[in-house]
Formats: C-alpha cells, structure tokens, sequence
C-alpha cells in the first residue's frame, strides 16, 4: 500500500478518459472496463458501487 501511496503522490487524476492509462488507471476483463487501485486513490473519493479496487473499504452486500 505503502507504494501506491507513493506512486499516487506523484500522479494527477486524469482529467478525461482519453488520458487514462491502460494497465495503470485501467485494464479491461470480459470486455469491462476495471478501474485499478491507483485509479481510485488518485479519485479522492468512493463511489460505492462495490468496485474491485476499492482502496477506501467499500464492500457491496450484494456482489
């Protein structure tokens, strides 16, 4: 965790998709896009939608 603190110390949240970065912000699985722990660190925030890389402690009942 430790690392990825560091590694978001020194990023910017990408302010459109087109600056996002496939295998650092993103990867995609069964055609989905999954948002990456550095992603979600560098978002500031949870959204609450049971994200698998929820770095904040979110975890949906029902997934």
């Amino acid at each position: 965790m430790e690392q990825l603190v560091q590694e978001a110390q020194m990023s910017e949240f990408p302010p459109t998709r087109s600056e996002m970065i496939e295998g650092k912000h993103f990867y995609k699985e069964n055609g989905y896009f999954v948002f990456t722990e550095l992603y979600h660190l560098l978002k500031g925030q949870c959204c609450q939608n049971g994200c698998r890389h929820c770095v904040y402690g979110f975890k949906n009942r029902y997934l």
